[in-house]
Order: C-alpha cells, then structure tokens, then sequence
C-alpha cells in the first residue's frame, strides 16, 4: 500500500453498533462487499485477502471499497441499523525512539543491579512477578531466540502480510524486554518489570516500523481473544491541535475495558521542549479511553520530546521512564540504550501487569489503580497525568 497525502491507505474502518449481528450479511447487503468474519471456524487473519475483515471481539470491520460503497455505507451509517460509521484506515508507524540530545545530559544512576526505570518504578521492592498475567505487546514483533526469554511463555502471531513474528527491527524486542523482561542476568541490570507474565508478542508493525489501523485492531482483537488484561501499544501517527480523535478507537477501547484488557499507548515523541514547542498526544493515544503516556528521565524531568496535553482532545494519563532506557535488543546485539514515550509504555504496562496481579483488578479498576497509585511530581499534569506509576 502507498500512503495518500492525508497519511491514509485507501482502505476503512467500518464501525458497526453495539447490539450488531451478522455484520458480514449487512456488509455484503449495504455494499456487496464479501468479508470473513475472524470469529468463524477456519477464518483466515489476513487482512490482505478479500475484501473485508470483520474483528469479532470489536465489532469492526476492515474493508477494501470503490467509491460508489463507500457512498452506500456511509448513507447506511446515516440509517438505524448495524452500521455506525465509516472511517479512512490510517498507516501507524513505530513510535520511533529518539537520540538523547547532546546537549541534554543523563543523570548518574547506579544501574548495578536494576535499570533505573525499575527503580523509578519501585518494581525491585514489589513482591508481584506479573506471573499468570497475559500481557500483548503490539510492535514490531520480537526475537524469538533471545537468550533472555529461554523458558518464558511467549505466544506470538503476526498481521504483517509477508513477514513473520521474528523482529527484524528491534523496536519490539525492547519494548517486550522493559515491560516482561528477566531479572536475573549473569550480566548486565535487570531491566524487566513484570519478569513473569505471560508474553504476547503481536507483529503489527513491519521491520521498517510501520504498519496500518487494520492491523492494530486485528492485534487488538487477537490480544482480547487471547485473554489479555495488558494491551501494550508504543506506536501511532502525530496529530495536530483540534484533531478529533477516531472514534473507532475510541468504541474499540471501551469494549477491550468492559471485557478487561486495558489498552496503554505512547503519547508521542514529536515535541522539542528545549525550543518551548509541546505537540499535542498523537492517534490512538489521544482518545479518552486508551491510557496516554508521557516520558520522563532519571531526574524526574520532562523528556525534551514527549507530547503533552495542550487542549481538550488528547490528555496525557500517566507518566513513565522513558530517557536513556536500557533493554533487550535482537541478537547479536543483544541488548540496546534507546529513548521515547514508546520506552515510557512498556514501564507502565509491566507496572499494570503487577497491579493485575497483586490485586486481581482488570479493566477500568485496573486503569484507576494506576491512577491512584502513581507518585505525584512537581510538574504539570497536563504533563505527567496523574503521576509516575508506582508497582504495588
């Protein structure tokens, strides 16, 4: 697929109501459009095979469609029926992680035992391991034969046409390693938060880091499939000041929570507060029901690139580690030092993880546990959100 200029990729979203049946009955009566619904027997979960898809556990559809379709199902949108509405299927990418600035320098943190994200977090002193919690990752995928993860329960699956789970980027494997990584090495920090969840490794975004909505949503729908409490997302597209959020998120969202799978998301890394500028929370983070996070560094300061909150649509939720991250990195490499509110993510979906634990909330307690629990700092909440998550 070639990226339009408004960053869309010419397929759409098509959101069906809460009480829908027989969403591929309506697509095919509305449009004549034929889609294969990823809750029947022997479905296929390509999203590049026909002309639809229909996600079972969302209540979305991905379809392919001329002009003269795209008329009759916005017209059917319009009319009491399954169909809510229509939307342009967006590309995503990785939420790519930045340099540290030469002029920005890290603080000096003794990193012996624990990255400092884990300190920052007070993962070391809590008694949670995550273990029993299932955890999904949704990135770039992850390295399968890293010699971390030996022994750990990793269930994958890939929604990239072409490509297969093994994480040829390297975004991925960070991600997964900072959120369920190990704490016993022979060498090096441990550098992971819930070391004993269950990992749910979703490829949704290639090896070059990008990927569609599409593919989100179908990782998504796997995740609640799968019985995932976490649903971990350092990815997304920027948005400017006023854009509405999509309201096909928003609706996919709030049913993951009333099913009990919280959806955490990166705010953004397109801000350059050295110059004064704040970017607003980018797509799918911006939407109210998605839990938004900024990133801090060691001295508890504003990361110079995190997004912020900077009107009514986009609010950052929650803050976490995300300067100068330490992590797993596919071999041979092994491991890497990289920054982002994608490294921030993965911090505070370990730290869900441990909650979910501990305490056996999911969904929207487990969203106000995190609220609640998170140490306030003396920086804005439009921010910072409610604070640094803290692990019970």
């Amino acid at each position: 697929m070639t990226a339009a200029a408004d960053g869309t990729t010419g397929r759409y979203l098509v959101l069906l109501e809460d009480d829908w049946s027989d969403a591929t009955g309506e697509l095919n009566r509305v449009a004549g459009i034929r889609a294969v619904d990823t809750g029947q027997e022997g479905a296929s979960p390509g999203l590049w095979e026909g002309d639809g898809l229909v996600m079972g556990q969302l209540g979305v559809a991905l379809v392919t469609a001329d002009e003269d379709q795209v008329t009759a199902l916005a017209r059917a949108a319009d009319e009491p029926g399954p169909i809510s509405l229509i939307e342009p299927e967006r590309f995503v990418r990785a939420i790519e992680p930045t340099a540290p600035a030469t002029d920005v320098e890290a603080p000096t943190v003794d990193e012996t035992l624990f990255t400092w994200g884990l300190q920052a977090t007070g993962a070391p002193n809590s008694k949670a391991t995550g273990k029993g919690v299932r955890v999904a990752v949704l990135d770039t995928g992850f390295d399968l034969k890293h010699p971390d993860f030996a022994g750990r329960t990793v269930v994958s699956s890939s929604f990239v046409q072409g490509e297969e789970v093994q994480d040829g980027n390297g975004h991925g494997t960070h991600c997964i390693g900072t959120s369920c990584g190990p704490r016993e090495l022979e060498d090096g920090p441990a550098y992971g938060i819930a070391y004993e969840a269950e990992i749910y490794a979703g490829k949704v975004l290639s090896n070059e880091g990008s990927g569609a909505d599409g593919g989100i949503l179908s990782g998504i729908d796997w995740a609640i499939t799968n019985g995932c409490a976490v649903v971990s997302m350092s990815l997304g597209a920027a948005a400017s000041p006023g854009q509405a959020y999509s309201r096909t998120y928003q609706r996919v969202a709030t049913r993951a929570i009333q099913k009990g799978t919280l959806i955490i998301a990166a705010a953004g890394n397109e801000s350059d507060r050295r110059a004064g500028r704040v970017n607003p929370v980018g797509h799918p983070a911006n939407c109210p029901s998605i839990m938004a996070v900024s990133a801090i560094d060691a001295a508890r300061k504003m990361a110079w690139f995190s997004c912020g909150t900077v009107d009514t649509i986009g609010a950052v939720d929650v803050t976490g580690p995300g300067f100068d991250v330490h992590s797993s990195w596919p071999t041979p490499l092994r491991y890497k030092r990289i920054s982002g509110t994608s490294m921030a993510t993965p911090h505070v979906s370990g730290v869900a993880a441990l909650i979910a634990q501990a305490t056996g909330a999911r969904g929207f307690e487990l969203w106000a546990r995190l609220s609640q629990t998170a140490r306030r700092l003396s920086l804005p909440c439009t921010d910072v959100g409610a604070g640094l998550v803290q692990a019970p």
